[in-house]
């Protein structure tokens, strides 16, 4: 965080769209603050491209202006600087755009809630109850840009300590704030994961006493917020705080059942939460592809439900993958995440994460690598990035053996990939080619003789062609007692 005086503030916002709101309040007659997240990001020395300001009126509570004070603002801007802007009556609020610049108007307001709803009722209020109803108090601070205070900060919760020392905490009270909207609760979690900052003892123990409230919450404003904590860069972070709280189990259960460790006879398997999480933050140095890192989330959720004891062997989770691989639909479907080739895709990875690993482990052959290509298609590469990040060994020799073969993986799929595509391999040999070939209907004789061929062409028994494949189809059938028809009964 770098500190600024109040000074170095106008400086920073001294440009024409600052200077041109202040103008424009005070000819209105209105206080004008940017506040929240730009003002925040501004300590932080980040890029922030949301511009929210709240506007005052300054005869509150008798100011009667139809659309209020932020509607009237961003019309009176709009008209001055011939820009667009949006009203949303409704909500009290106006949205200008100018010169690739958005900026949300809205007047100063208090709210109250129901218990049983996120909706408050709001009525216009003053700055401070305006600040005072934010959820963390490193989003409360605010910066007059009026003409005489351009650049004024108004810091009313000390959220400027707070961000110096790295610290999420509420302005009020927070069993009021989590209560009155649990949606801050994820909120909460996503901050301290994005900026690394600690959750403050008395926030943390309203976050514990509240979690169950987050059922009033849809789960798609649960689930933007999830997707902004899987995207920052050490994701673990917030599931470990998810966790920590009691959310995790009321909105991802299937994730926090990986958790535990059973010991018999003196062996132990890990524990597959803490494992998970470091397979997430293991990939994300080197993806920040939404949906591998919901891959990796989600790759070894089948291990609960296929956790054996095997005496001579130990604990076994066999075919994890394709049970977890079942799993994915269920819980996009409830998550309310798309139900399109994204989830196809996270369920395809969860699938093959283990295909790399025992080709690595067997050794490389060209067969086991085709295949690998076939089922994996275009999301080759990321199945390996995926692999790769799932290697977790503690024992450093261990570790660098399986990256090496894995490496060995990559150069055999490098070298298939130059030599044919099989990516986007197709069977030479169609069903319908053999129903007319033969002269019969649709039967399990047909699927027999076509993964003959698939089988055969992948384990370079033949040429990839269909003039190869054909005649490997027709050996392969006289095997099985079928003939093929002449050119006379092809005809007929």
């Amino acid at each position: 965080m770098k500190a600024h005086t109040d000074q170095e503030l106008a400086r920073m916002l001294d440009t024409t769209l600052f200077r041109q709101i202040g103008q424009a309040a005070d000819q209105e007659g209105l206080d004008c603050y940017v506040v929240g997240g730009y003002v925040r990001d501004i300590f932080l020395q980040r890029q922030s491209k949301d511009i929210d300001c709240v506007v005052v009126a300054r005869d509150y509570p008798r100011h009667t202006l139809n659309d209020g004070p932020g509607i009237t603002l961003a019309r009176r801007l709009a008209a001055s600087l011939k820009a667009r802007v949006s009203v949303f009556r409704n909500f009290g609020t106006a949205q200008l755009k100018w010169h690739g610049q958005e900026v949300e108007f809205v007047g100063a307001r208090r709210e109250s809630y129901s218990h049983d709803s996120r909706k408050p009722v709001v009525e216009d209020g003053t700055l401070d109850d305006d600040l005072s109803r934010r959820d963390f108090t490193i989003n409360a601070l605010a910066i007059c840009l009026n003409h005489d205070r351009f650049g004024q900060l108004v810091d009313k919760f000390d959220g400027l300590p707070d961000l110096e020392d790295g610290i999420i905490a509420t302005p009020l009270d927070p069993d009021t704030t989590f209560s009155d909207d649990p949606l801050r609760m994820m909120r909460c979690v996503r901050f301290a994961t994005q900026l690394r900052f600690v959750i403050e003892d008395a926030t943390q123990e309203a976050l514990c006493r509240n979690a169950g409230r987050i059922a009033i919450i849809s789960q798609e404003r649960i689930i933007d917020e999830l997707n902004k904590i899987l995207l920052s860069p050490i994701p673990s972070i917030g599931f470990i705080e998810l966790d920590r709280c009691g959310l995790l189990p009321l909105i991802l259960p299937e994730l926090a059942a990986l958790q535990g460790v059973e010991s018999r006879n003196g062996r132990a398997h890990k524990d597959n939460f803490y494992h998970t999480l470091e397979v997430l933050d293991n990939l994300c140095p080197h993806s920040d592809n939404l949906w591998l890192r919901w891959a990796a989330l989600l790759h070894d959720i089948g291990k609960p439900r296929s956790k054996k004891w095997e005496n001579g062997t130990g604990w076994t989770f066999h075919n994890h993958n394709y049970i977890g691989q079942k799993m994915v639909p269920g819980i996009f479907r409830r998550l309310k995440l798309p139900l399109d080739e994204r989830m196809d895709y996270v369920a395809k990875l969860v699938a093959l994460h283990m295909r790399p690993i025992a080709i690595a482990d067997e050794g490389v052959t060209d067969s086991a690598v085709r295949r690998l290509l076939f089922e994996a298609g275009a999301d080759i590469d990321d199945l390996m990035t995926l692999c790769e990040a799932d290697v977790t060994s503690k024992n450093q020799q261990r570790k660098q053996r399986f990256l090496d073969n894995f490496q060995s993986v990559r150069e055999r799929l490098a070298d298939l990939k130059a030599r044919d595509d099989y990516r986007n391999w197709h069977n030479p040999i169609s069903g319908e080619e053999i129903m007319h070939t033969f002269g019969i209907p649709p039967c399990r004789e047909i699927g027999i003789l076509k993964q003959a061929v698939k089988d055969a062409i992948w384990d370079s028994v033949i040429p990839n062609d269909h003039e190869s494949a054909f005649l490997f189809m027709l050996r392969k059938a006289s095997e099985m007692g079928l003939s093929a028809l002449s050119k006379g009964e092809e005809s007929s």
